[in-house]
């Protein structure tokens, strides 16, 4: 079907969150691919708008359009940028799979076009670089966060009896709120000197009209809480870890392990010495998390051993009958999905040859359209120049003046949008794609010899929605890593049917196989 034949929907996005920040209005985006398609001879059927973030699915009028294309009312969608149309795996899945069944036969965006003969290779990445730059800022913030608690100040809200600092160079980040540090000393002594329970303190509290700082009632869970956070003696928990706050303590670790003591009956409570490398990340089918502990066995000829076991908490359904697995079996599923994404470094050097190849092409059409964006503004700028002299002359009245500097000062905010978006578009995919392939190259190899922080490292990197059932782990495999996923197995296959490695050509017959495949580059 001829390009002048097919219906399109034009579909623009953008979104107020710091992902768009650069991202060329809608209104521009809509001004400039009705002027592209005018150019190009394509037939818009309608023009679809949505002020809404696409690093989630659930977006209503995408949806719809890509239910209209499966009707087929449009055969091709225009829009700015493939990041326009998804920054999550599942929106960005759905279009490629139309794309390479023909059901969506072209996509036009302002700098290149997407057919269902085309590499999809190129086109997972563009979608797995969009999500990743979501992924990154995520990533990035909770880099913020664990600098912050390494050095010593918790990154969120502290509990009742603390503030923030928000702007008062004179006080620490988190310091002793004035009206309640004291209230809330006074409860740990009444506990230490008289022995009452946390629920009758709770009752004297609420009759006290104790709040939180931002004045709401403080909870008989909230209040519980209080008497078994560490923060109250200069500790405070992020993540898995604890760490040793440099705020000042309410009280003493004697009183607080007292404290336990007293309310619990039991022996005070110890910081965990032991560290488990997947803790924090996998959750039981019932909805509780996965924890783990230490068992020693000794046998009758003397010898003892130790192993290690990951099971429900329980603190959902505490006849919750998930069993336990072991470690070490543990780590080897792990490394045998490790195994579907690796690649051999040959294919790595291959792939990222070819994505050099592709982005010396965007960067050249990047630059003209630079160069046009920066004429266009230079023009806008000049006749605002000539339309000053003009007034000063007095060959243009007040009003005329005001009302063609307006258009012509819409003109400048235009093109610096336009010139802003296109030069935000950058060389930094291709450092991600480095880092993607560089993963699964050497991840499995970094697994089996790594250390518990290592090991966690990769496996937060594999996926999300980490899951134990029935001592099999499940996990959603991240974008673009499902494209690996796919591929690796193929590549591996490959390689075995050419050893050994040390033919003469063997680099030459690989690269030749690698683009003969319609899937990777043919």
């Amino acid at each position: 079907m001829e390009q002048s034949n097919l219906k399109y929907f034009l579909y623009a996005r953008k979104s107020s969150e710091n992902e768009d920040r650069q991202v060329a209005s809608i209104p521009s985006q809509i001004t400039e691919l009705k002027k592209l398609a005018a150019q190009s001879n394509l037939q818009i059927v309608e023009i679809l708008t949505e002020e809404k973030s696409a690093k989630s699915p659930g977006r209503p009028i995408f949806s719809k359009m890509v239910e209209d294309i499966k009707k087929g009312k449009a055969q091709g969608i225009i829009c700015w940028k493939l990041d326009r149309l998804a920054r999550n795996p599942i929106d960005g899945g759905a279009i490629t799979w139309m794309l390479q069944q023909s059901v969506l036969k072209h996509i036009q965006s302002y700098q290149r076009s997407y057919y269902p003969t085309d590499n999809f290779l190129m086109i997972s990445m563009e979608f797995g670089m969009s999500n990743q730059f979501v992924l990154d800022l995520i990533a990035n913030t909770k880099r913020g966060m664990r600098s912050k608690a390494q050095n010593g100040w918790i990154p969120h809200k502290p509990p009742i009896g603390y503030l923030n600092n928000r702007n008062n160079p004179n006080l620490p980040p988190i310091y002793k709120d004035p009206e309640r540090f004291q209230v809330v000393r006074s409860f740990w002594d009444s506990i230490l000197k008289t022995r009452c329970s946390v629920d009758s303190l709770y009752f004297k509290a609420k009759a006290m009209g104790t709040t939180h700082a931002e004045g709401t009632v403080i909870s008989r869970t909230k209040f519980h809480e209080i008497f078994k956070n560490p923060f109250y003696y200069g500790y405070f928990r992020w993540g898995d870890d604890i760490y040793q706050g440099k705020h000042e303590p309410m009280v003493t670790k004697a009183e607080y392990d007292l404290v336990q003591d007293i309310i619990r009956g039991k022996r005070p409570v110890k910081l965990n010495k032991h560290v488990f490398a997947f803790t924090g990340m996998i959750q039981c089918p019932c909805g509780a998390a996965i924890t783990a502990e230490t068992k020693t066995k000794h046998q009758k000829n003397g010898n003892v051993h130790k192993y290690t076991y990951y099971r429900c908490s329980r603190r959902i359904d505490p006849n919750c009958s998930e069993p336990p697995i072991r470690d070490s079996e543990l780590e080897i599923q792990i490394l045998d999905l490790l195994d579907q994404i690796t690649i051999p470094p040959e294919f790595h050097q291959w792939a990222m040859k070819y994505l050099r190849e592709e982005q010396s092409k965007e960067i050249e059409s990047r630059e003209s359209l630079l160069a046009l964006h920066r004429k266009r503004l230079d023009a806008f700028r000049k006749k605002l120049d000539t339309l000053v002299e003009m007034r000063l002359s007095g060959e243009l009245s007040s009003e005329e003046y005001l009302s063609k500097k307006q258009t012509l000062l819409d003109g400048c905010q235009k093109a610096e949008e336009l010139l802003k978006d296109d030069s935000h578009r950058a060389e930094t995919w291709l450092d991600r794609a480095e880092n993607l392939f560089q993963f699964a190259e050497t991840a499995k190899k970094r697994f089996e010899e790594g250390d518990l922080q290592t090991k966690k490292e990769i496996l937060s990197c594999l996926g999300t929605n980490f899951e134990l059932s029935v001592r099999t782990l499940r996990l959603s495999t991240r974008k673009p890593l499902v494209y690996l996923q796919k591929l690796a197995p193929e590549v591996q296959a490959l390689h075995r049917r050419l050893e050994p490695l040390n033919h003469a050509d063997y680099r030459e017959r690989l690269e030749n196989l690698y683009a003969s495949n319609p899937a990777w580059g043919g």
